[in-house]
């Protein structure tokens, strides 16, 4: 557990975690960090309990002697939300002080009976809300429902200025040295910013609607730091408030001037056409990621999805459908509200086609909105004529995924 004093009377206590996923799903090729923070006023609180930090509470004494914190003064624990990475504190810290009162949303409420069994000494409350820690720290509360859970809350301290944002505005990565953006190097910035787009895409991307209300509302608080449950924190609240809400802009597009292409081949037939696809998209002055399914997780896809004005796809129908990999990957691209995009596809079949009346049917069912170029579809191994054509969509591709990118 890293100790940060971050500003007057108030704490970073963070924890780095690897070789899991993140919500059983999401793949963190960098790690995450699980961030709480500790508000010292007349009175204590405790934002965001995380969950997995063994020697609670024999280490947590220590670690109070060491911030001259007496754990009686530990009246208050905020729950911006009731994600067990946000909240796993609650059964712990009645061992240290068994009257602590736990502060959230009335929606969250109604999950820590369900979750942990608390149903006592609970203040919930409304936008706007105030709370006196004494020693001039008043923290606010204000609601930013769906980033990601209902019942999120971010808190203010008025004091110091400092917005404890909880998912929003957060990242993966695990935080070490450095503990504030701007602290990075021009090129640690760069690994930082992709772990950020995969946070983003990953957890937050299917509410970006409500993400870009979150950053509005936020924006009219005098923040001087934003402190999040994941990541760094921010001493420039505007660099990672406009990332967000670029973030957020991508999801109905366009996004950025790439192309993100997805493939996937059972004999190989289709990948010669992908390989073809590929010497020519190479000669084009343009970004493009490259993921094989069901090799490359959905987490990866989407990342690179997210940030792409242009998708390719290239599968064999399989039992008349889309290979399964591609359908399971574009289903997930839609929940995630990926929506607007320029898009080909081209692939294979043996004794039938299919797979396109599947991808007609995932993106219409879930309003992806994708504007398609004439598909390729080729019986056994792609002629030069197929190959012509693929090149020729390709081109048209880039160049409309250009025209609108760079407006």
């Amino acid at each position: 557990m890293q100790v940060t004093n971050i500003s007057e009377g108030t704490y970073q206590l963070s924890v780095n975690v690897e070789n899991i996923l993140f919500e059983g799903l999401w793949e963190m090729p960098n790690g995450v960090s699980l961030n709480s923070y500790i508000v010292k006023g007349e009175k204590t609180a405790i934002i965001d309990g995380v969950c997995g930090w063994d020697g609670v509470p024999e280490t947590f004494y220590s670690l109070l002697d060491q911030l001259d914190i007496a754990p009686e003064s530990i009246e208050y624990l905020v729950v911006n939300h009731m994600e067990p990475d946000h909240s796993g504190w609650i059964e712990n810290l009645k061992k240290i002080n068994s009257n602590f009162k736990i502060v959230c949303s009335k929606k969250a409420k109604e999950l820590l009976s369900a979750f942990y069994y608390h149903t006592e000494n609970i203040t919930t409350i409304a936008d706007g809300d105030t709370l006196d820690l004494g020693n001039g720290h008043v923290l606010s509360f204000y609601e930013i429902p769906n980033v990601h859970w209902p019942d999120t809350i971010a808190t203010f301290d008025a004091l110091t200025g400092t917005l404890f944002s909880c998912d929003a505005f957060g990242s993966f990565g695990k935080v070490e040295n450095q503990k504030y953006g701007d602290e990075l190097t021009e090129n640690e910035r760069e690994v930082y910013e992709n772990d950020t787009l995969r946070y983003y895409s990953n957890i937050v991307a299917a509410f970006s609607m409500q993400v870009k209300k979150a950053v509005a509302k936020c924006e009219t608080l005098p923040v001087k730091l934003v402190a999040p449950g994941h990541g760094l924190m921010w001493r420039n609240p505007k660099d990672i408030f406009d990332a967000y809400s670029r973030y957020a802009d991508y999801s109905k597009g366009p996004a950025r001037a790439e192309i993100t292409f997805i493939w996937s081949s059972m004999y190989g037939m289709t990948e010669k056409a992908v390989k073809h696809a590929l010497s020519i998209l190479e000669k084009e002055d343009i970004k493009v990621h490259v993921h094989k399914v069901p090799e490359d997780s959905w987490g990866t896809v989407l990342t690179s999805a997210w940030t792409s004005t242009g998708i390719i796809l290239a599968m064999p129908t399989y039992e008349f459908k889309m290979f399964p990999p591609m359908a399971a990957v574009l289903e997930e691209l839609g929940k995630k509200k990926v929506l607007n995009r320029k898009a080909f596809r081209f692939g294979s079949y043996g004794w039938s086609g299919g797979a396109q009346r599947e991808l007609d049917d995932i993106t219409t069912k879930l309003s992806m909105n994708w504007e398609f170029l004439e598909p390729v579809e080729f019986l056994g191994a792609p002629t030069e004529e197929v190959n012509n054509q693929i090149e020729e969509r390709i081109k048209s591709l880039v160049k409309v995924v250009k025209e609108i990118a760079n407006k």
